[in-house]
């Protein structure tokens, strides 16, 4: 983390307490993601490629996160003003420690993690990949496989480390591996020359939502019309990012993460338009980063039943459906 955006979060974090406001232009605000930058994040760059955010009178500044950067840590402590949570065990953690956030909107209704396996070892269900060696991360095994173990029937005895290297995998066919149906897919078929048998773990009842925005809870008490407009704009970002033009966006992402190429951008975005990662469910009502009382209760209810939560926490105190559920941006979804 530079000393330049350690400074600017410093500034912000007393501007939000104080709930003072700039009257001679927009308010600044920064937002952590938790990973550098990717298609995954294309509608908060969207939103800021072309001028959405300003609009909403924002001058959004982006922190990229990474294997170095816990942005998840500034948050609470004031140093960034909203953060991009992976899923809602995050925010559910948060309320076991007593961290004072709080998640104001889902830009992912659909959790990507998922499961790959080679297509020609006759693993067509996902509980044929009982049958198989699964590499699972440790954050995995705490976490969605404790979900898979209760409700399906896998084993402790099956799981091997993942390392985040594809290639214990790739020499492996009778093997399975963990992912993002947005990344990982495409680096297979690039290293090992075929398209791999995907299981979302999403479409098999693994509820959880993902790619949250979370504040604090003194800033949506003390400054709520900012995060109502910093959700309405990113939530016009993700709709103009999906279905519009995006290439303003993606070069944003490039210069951040210079790694990351068209082509892994392309796949990346298909795919949460195939499986409805972002626009799907409620949000065809309700607009994306739509949020419900009963989804949010039935993840809590599988987590605690996995194990994974304690049934007395106070789940409902880990977001709020204040910002949400409005119905913004829906005139921007083509038509069929």
């Amino acid at each position: 983390m530079s000393t330049r955006w350690t400074l600017a979060g410093a500034i912000l974090a007393v501007a939000a307490t104080t709930g003072t406001a700039s009257a001679q232009g927009p308010d600044k605000v920064s937002f952590g993601t938790n990973w550098v930058a990717q298609a995954e994040h294309g509608g908060f760059y969207q939103a800021l490629a072309d001028g959405t955010y300003r609009k909403y009178r924002l001058d959004v500044t982006i922190v990229p996160g990474g294997p170095n950067v816990n942005n998840r840590i500034l948050l609470p402590v004031g140093k960034i003003d909203f953060f991009m949570s992976a899923n809602s065990l995050q925010s559910f953690d948060a309320v076991a420690q007593n961290v004072p956030t709080v998640a104001v909107a889902a830009m992912f209704q659909k959790d990507p993690q998922v499961l790959l396996a080679h297509p020609d070892q006759g693993i067509g269900r996902f509980e044929d990949l009982k049958k198989l060696t699964l590499f699972v991360s440790r954050e995995g095994v705490a976490s969605y496989y404790q979900w898979m173990k209760k409700d399906f029937g896998f084993t402790d005895g099956q799981v091997k480390p993942y390392t985040f290297n594809p290639q214990p995998f790739l020499a492996d066919r009778r093997s399975a591996m963990q992912g993002y149906i947005t990344s990982e897919p495409y680096a297979v078929e690039q290293a090992g020359r075929f398209k791999p048998t995907m299981f979302l773990l999403a479409d098999q009842g693994f509820s959880s939502y993902s790619t949250l925005i979370e504040t604090r809870r003194d800033l949506v008490e003390k400054r709520p019309d900012l995060v109502q407009r910093f959700v309405d704009a990113s939530v016009i970002g993700w709709y103009n990012y999906l279905y519009g033009d995006n290439r303003a966006a993606n070069a944003l992402i490039k210069r951040d993460n210079p790694e990351m190429s068209d082509a892994a951008i392309a796949y990346s975005i298909a795919r949460m338009k195939e499986f409805g990662i972002v626009d799907s469910g409620d949000t065809l009502k309700n607009g994306i980063g739509a949020m419900s009382e009963a989804r949010v209760k039935d993840f809590f209810d599988k987590m605690v039943r996995a194990g994974v939560v304690k049934a007395d926490l106070d789940y409902r105190r880990s977001y709020t459906l204040q910002f949400v559920n409005k119905g913004v941006g829906l005139d921007l979804r083509p038509r069929p």
